[in-house]
């Protein structure tokens, strides 16, 4: 019995991957991982953070919520959007998703 696992774990170097073989699959797969999942992400949080902080007094924003709104007033944490006249609604400023580059027409 002992000379069967003896042979099936066969002597050492023989097809055996090295230490540092062992891992190259493992490399691959973070950099696969890094490259289409983790780096486009904190990509978009940077774009993100990067909008929320250049956001004024007037421009027209959309919610993650969907409300679309122009912006009234501004603290830190809270924007004060204006959805339609005299209609005021406060949501935190991390729930802006988008800012609007054009003025939507309210003449109509």
């Amino acid at each position: 019995m002992f000379d069967q696992i003896a042979y099936a774990m066969g002597a050492p170097g023989q097809g055996g991957q090295t230490g540092f073989g062992m891992f190259i699959p493992l490399i691959l797969l973070f950099a696969i991982f890094y490259f289409l999942l983790i780096r486009p992400q904190q990509k978009r949080q940077r774009e993100h953070r990067e909008l929320l902080t250049h956001l004024r007094k007037g421009d027209q924003v959309i919610t993650t919520g969907g409300l679309y709104g122009r912006i009234t007033g501004l603290t830190d944490t809270v924007v004060t959007l204006e959805i339609t006249e005299k209609v005021r609604v406060k949501v935190a400023r991390n729930q802006i998703s988008t800012k609007l580059l054009s003025q939507p027409d309210r003449s109509k």
